[in-house]
């Protein structure tokens, strides 16, 4: 054997169960985070455009809303002084409010208004009786009973948003429903972050653009499309540099012009110890290597660090693990550089349909297929072979079983944790 050889034997590989250089998931997160500042600069963009942004600065809002005492139902406004005690009393009704169309009459103790939902309260009403609780009683009168209290069915002024309130602080990512109710104050423009810009590009000889016919060993770049994929559901500003050779010289040069016009750069490939896997021995000559390898099955050969101003994540070549590692990984980090702060998947308990073969040691990431209508709570199923080569595997499930470092074999009716992909839209 030679001493390439024994190096090579002695070095860790994906395949092992453990390694002792590698870091674990959640010391990763904990170091990435550390080195995920907000970018500065706030913009002004239109309603229409602020879904999914990221407000800059706390929304305030200008009056109250509603801004002024309506009826929450179509009924009749009267003094709560007027329901009766016990038994029933006539009320005379003494004209009618619309929305948008006060009642323009003079109100009188013992009488009523008919009144619409919305319509402004008339001046010495308080309450309303719901239509469906009166009866006729004659010509212009009305009959009430003795079921109703005081202040029923009235909507208070400033009673869903007080005039000077902070209504959705800094921070937030926009929903349509924050849109709505920016809306109701009238708000035409918001201040958002700017948004993160990302570059990105794949590394290898052996990558061919789809539609150019493939050679001997050659195969079609995959990793490109899932990325931007990715990458364009979360409001980035995408930088696609396309394929960069496996050459120290050619990755020299894009690391120049990627950390000059991005806040993030994001690549595929070229990441493990292979002799062609340049990507950690440049970023070292450039900019900063902060750790190479996760404790994590797909996703073991994975670097971190820094390129000039730019956050740095070089992603394993392996299409899953790619996947696996951008959601787990990359996607809080965007989140809290775009100010919305570092956020967890969304995670719920289900019952393993299956057993799921693991060996203590590193956290692992199986892809499987929910399935919330079987009896006695969730269940999932694996999505078959997990090898990190097989995109399908992703494109068939619809969450992650996520395995932590100290979880053996899972046998059929134990539970684990799963993350549904849903939750990283």
């Amino acid at each position: 054997m030679s001493p390439s050889d024994a190096i090579r034997n002695a070095t860790p590989s994906c395949a092992d169960d453990s390694d002792p250089g590698a870091l674990a998931i959640d010391e990763a997160r904990r170091r990435i985070a550390a080195l995920a500042v907000p970018v500065a600069g706030g913009v002004r963009v239109a309603l229409r455009s602020a879904l999914g942004r990221v407000l800059d600065a706390d929304v305030v809002s200008p009056r109250d809303v509603p801004n002024h005492t309506n009826s929450a139902v179509d009924g009749y406004a009267l003094a709560g002084s007027d329901l009766p005690p016990s038994g029933t009393r006539e009320l005379t009704v003494a004209g009618a409010a619309l929305a948008g169309t006060p009642f323009a009459g003079r109100w009188q103790a013992g009488a009523c208004v008919r009144i619409m939902t919305g319509a402004a309260m008339p001046a010495g009403t308080d309450t309303v009786v719901m239509q469906e609780h009166v009866d006729a009683a004659g010509e212009g009168r009305i009959r009430i009973d003795d079921r109703h209290r005081p202040g029923q069915n009235v909507r208070q002024a400033g009673e869903d948003i007080a005039a000077h309130s902070v209504v959705l602080p800094a921070g937030r990512r926009l929903t349509p429903a924050d849109m709505g109710v920016m809306a109701s104050l009238g708000l035409g423009e918001v201040t958002v972050h700017r948004p993160v810009r990302v570059a990105f590009f794949s590394t290898g000889d052996e990558l061919r653009a789809v539609g150019d016919p493939l050679g001997p060993g050659d195969v079609y770049d995959s990793n490109r499309y899932t990325l931007f994929g990715m990458l364009e559901r979360l409001g980035v500003e995408v930088l696609d540099l396309g394929v960069v050779r496996d050459s120290a010289a050619e990755l020299a040069r894009a690391f120049s012009r990627t950390s000059a016009m991005a806040d993030v750069v994001i690549t595929s490939g070229g990441v493990s110890v292979g002799e062609a896997d340049h990507i950690g021995a440049v970023l070292g000559d450039r900019g900063r290597v902060e750790f190479r390898k996760l404790a994590m099955k797909p996703g073991r050969p994975f670097t971190f660090g820094r390129l000039g101003d730019a956050l740095f994540f070089g992603l394993p070549g392996n299409p899953v693990a790619v996947m696996v590692t951008f959601y787990l990984l990359v996607q809080p980090t965007l989140g809290q550089l775009a100010g919305a702060g570092w956020q967890e998947p969304l995670t719920l308990r289900a019952t393993s349909t299956g057993r799921i073969r693991k060996r203590p040691g590193r956290f692992e990431c199986a892809r499987g297929i929910l399935d919330h209508a079987a009896a006695g709570g969730p269940t999932v199923a694996v999505t078959g072979s997990q090898g990190s080569g097989m995109l399908t595997s992703m494109s068939r499930a619809d969450c992650f079983i996520l395995l932590p470092e100290s979880q053996g074999t899972v046998e059929a009716g134990e539970t684990v944790t799963v993350a549904p992909f849903a939750a990283f839209v």
